[in-house]
Parts: C-alpha cells; structure tokens; sequence
C-alpha cells in the first residue's frame, strides 16, 4: 500500500454578517481540508487547523516526501515530516499542516483494517457524549448583551450540556455579559467563558474574582499562549479553573503548562496537537500530571468525526464506577459548509452526539460539496 497523492482544499465561504472574539474577526469561513489518496483508490481525509491558505501551503512542502510511502506507517512519517520542518518551528503552521496529514493516514488505515480510529487506538469506552455549544462572538450594531442571552437560552433549549461564550473586549461589560448568560441559561446548564488571550495578568484575575458567581467551569485563554508564568498568576490569584491548549501544538509545548501547573484542563485541538499520533502523547503527559482533558473543537465535521474518535478512545481519569465523561466542543457560528461536506451530518440530539463507528473516521465526504464551497479568486 503506496501513497499516490496529497491533495489540500480550501473551503471559503463569505460571512453575511461578520463577527468576532477579542482576538480575531471573522468576515469569512475558510477551512483546509486534506486528500491522500493511495495507488489502491483508499482515500484518507483530515483537517487543518487556522489559516487554510497557509495551512496548504505547507502541506505541499511536506506532500512530496509521502509519496510512495506507506500510510500505515504513521509514526515513521509523522516524524520524518516533523524533523523536515523542525529548525523553523515547532509550532504553528508546521504542526497544524502536520496534524491534517496525520488524521489522513489515520483514516486510510482505518479503512485498511477496516475499523475505526478509535478501535485502532486501543478501544472504545463510550458510544456518545454530551455536547456544549460555542458561540455568542461579537457583533456590530447589536446590543451585546441581549443578543448573548437570547443565543445561549436557545442553545440551552436545544438540550445542550453547556454554554461557552466569548469574553476578553472590556472587563465591566464582559461580566455583564456573563450575568446575562447565566440567567439565561437557568442553573442547571452549565457555563464556560472564553477570553481569546484578550486580558493582561490584572484584567483576568479580576474578571475571574467577578465571574465565580456565576456558575462558571472553566476560564478559557485568559491570557496570551506565550505567558506560561502568567497563566500560573491567574491560577493562583483567581478562583476560576483555567484552561488552554488550542494553541500549544504537540507535546514539547504542553510540557511545561502541565508540568508547572499553569492550567487545571488541557484543550489540545486534533487538527492542531499533530494528530491522532501526537494527540495520544498529549492525553499521556495530561494524565501523568493529573490534568484533566477536554479537546478543543473548531472546524468542519472531519476535525468534529476526529474529535469524537478521540473522545471514544479517551481512557477515564481517574477511572472509577462513575467517570468524568468528556464534552465535544460544538460550534454553533455560520458556517454552511461544516457539515455539508458529509452525506451523514455529525449533529446532536438532545444534546447528545453519536460517535461514528464506521472505517476510519467513520464519515463518506460529499465531493460536490467540496466543489461548491472550493475557494475561488478573492
């Protein structure tokens, strides 16, 4: 079994209406999606976290080293790809590019074996998992406020686990916002907060002092990626669990905000971490320092069937009759595209997903849909 073909596509869609978190805005949906295709006809899928156009970019450099080798091999080829790229980064658009080729050979395999990731990852303990609801970024010419409390009572309506919302614009006005949701929400449902690393060292321990009122599970990026000491600061000056790692891709970067304790939840993102093979080491190194995982999710249903074929092969922590169960982190923004490119839509009922247990990711791609939504000249 040889690999014949590496092939990335750019989905683009144009935003109606634009919106924002206090680190990016948002006027379009773009997403890379990864094609390896085998001198079988086996295709294997991933996906590509941040930028799309970069992301291929950099899969084209890493793309004419596979060819000819065998996707099985995904340990031999994750870290020739990493070692070719090492001395300019071991973050960043390396890794992300990297981590969409790896869920691809991931996929062939399981299509090879013909049994899930999951399966291929040592074993499934659950068959589906609860699902929160990110959404509430800003917009323009609306009142913030309201508009947050009438979208989050709506997600809660739909019987979702939980709520995330976004912070990180203006400390007074982002409590007012996280007042609203609770209320909105009601007391059962639960309640996270994300800040995009908008706030400095003082802003976020204030913001997290206000909001311990509220209900709230976790402080997401309070501050920047970079500042592990001050990640360490809001810990300890805050009440508020922390939590972080969409933005730490791979084991190296994790190391030292699980080791030193910055963060009480670790969210590496399978379309970021390196894929299902560095995403393993990661869920390791969390669980030797007893921090607890909850993937971060932001994507197309291919990063969402990765996801789920994470969370079905997540070990418990500490395993016992009752176990902490992980949440899929589901998007709620526009994006047209996020699962009309599968014949069979990854949504929730109830709150609830189902996780795939076909081949591989478990999910059939619909190519006229990857025309449909193809980038064109912008």
């Amino acid at each position: 079994m040889k690999i014949a073909k590496v092939e990335a596509h750019i989905l683009d869609y144009p935003l109606e209406e634009a919106f924002e978190s206090a680190s990016m805005h948002f006027t379009r949906r773009q997403h890379c999606l990864i094609e390896i295709t085998c001198e079988d006809g086996t295709v294997g899928w991933g996906e590509c976290l941040g930028p799309a156009q970069a992301n291929a970019a950099v899969v084209a450099i890493y793309a004419k080293s596979l060819i000819g080798m065998d996707p099985r091999e995904h340990e031999k080829l994750w870290l020739d790809l990493y070692n070719r790229l090492r001395d300019q980064g071991q973050r960043g658009l390396t890794m992300t590019a990297l981590s969409g080729i790896d869920i691809a050979l991931w996929d062939i395999k399981g299509k090879y074996y013909s049994v899930s990731i999951s399966e291929l990852m040592g074993g499934r303990f659950r068959e589906r998992v609860h699902a929160y609801a990110t959404g509430s970024f800003r917009r323009e010419g609306v009142d913030r406020i309201r508009s947050v409390a009438t979208e989050v009572a709506g997600y809660a309506a739909e019987g979702f686990y939980g709520v995330k919302i976004k912070i990180g614009f203006n400390v007074d006005e982002d409590i007012r916002v996280i007042a609203a949701a609770r209320e909105a929400i009601g007391p059962q449902c639960r309640l996270m907060i994300d800040a995009n690393h908008g706030y400095d060292l003082l802003e976020a321990i204030e913001v997290g002092k206000r909001a311990s009122v509220y209900g709230v599970d976790w402080f997401e990026e309070p501050v920047l990626p970079e500042q592990i000491s001050t990640y360490r600061a809001v810990r300890e000056g805050q009440p508020l669990p922390v939590a972080s790692g969409e933005n730490w891709h791979g084991r190296y970067a994790m190391l030292e905000p699980l080791a030193s304790r910055a963060i009480d939840i670790c969210q590496p993102d399978i379309c970021g971490v390196g894929g299902f093979t560095e995403m393993r080491r990661v869920v390791d190194l969390a669980a030797l320092h007893g921090v607890r995982v909850v993937p971060h999710v932001w994507g197309t249903a291919v990063c969402i069937a990765a996801s789920l074929q994470v969370m079905a092969a997540l070990p418990p922590n500490p395993p016992r009759r009752e176990p902490i169960e992980p949440i899929l982190e589901f998007d709620r923004t526009d994006n047209p595209f996020r699962q009309a490119i599968v014949s069979r839509p990854l949504e929730h009922t109830n709150g609830w997903v189902e996780i795939p247990n076909g081949p591989g990711l478990g999910i059939e791609i619909d190519r006229n849909a990857l025309t449909h939504f193809a980038l064109r000249g912008i």
